[in-house]
């Protein structure tokens, strides 16, 4: 029997595959589904009507990513027509407490972001930009 060496990586090396990682987890669907089945298993048009905005390939694309990654785990129940729902895996339940955090963040700085670049906005149209 092989023992697996578990190691760390390092986000700035651009050999590491942390970024994907990062890529992964910084995606604005990711964080979405990952917070939506926090609550619970859920079936795929469950997700994309908690969403809102998602293509069916977009998520269907995120789900088999997800999937992949080892986040979310797909299980297919044996009926007619089958039935087929997404839940967090423990890897992907690790995941959901950062993203709240991320996505209560979002929330609460949006107006002030928004405003931010309408500023900028306004300030290069005056500058003739």
């Amino acid at each position: 029997m092989s023992v697996r060496v578990r190691w760390e990586g390092d986000a700035f090396d651009p050999e590491c595959p942390t970024r994907v990682v990062l890529d992964r987890v910084g995606d604005k669907w990711t964080v979405l589904i990952v917070d939506i089945l926090d609550a619970g298993p859920k079936r795929f048009s469950e997700i994309r009507l908690a969403i809102g905005g998602i293509t069916p390939k977009v998520l269907t694309s995120t789900l088999r990513s997800l999937v992949a990654d080892g986040l979310i785990e797909r299980e297919v129940f044996a009926e007619v027509p089958p039935r087929v729902e997404y839940s967090l895996t423990d890897l992907g339940r690790s995941l959901q407490e950062p993203v709240a955090a991320l996505r209560t963040w979002a929330e609460v700085n949006v107006a002030e972001i928004v405003e931010n670049r309408d500023r900028r906005d306004e300030a290069q149209v005056s500058a003739g930009m």
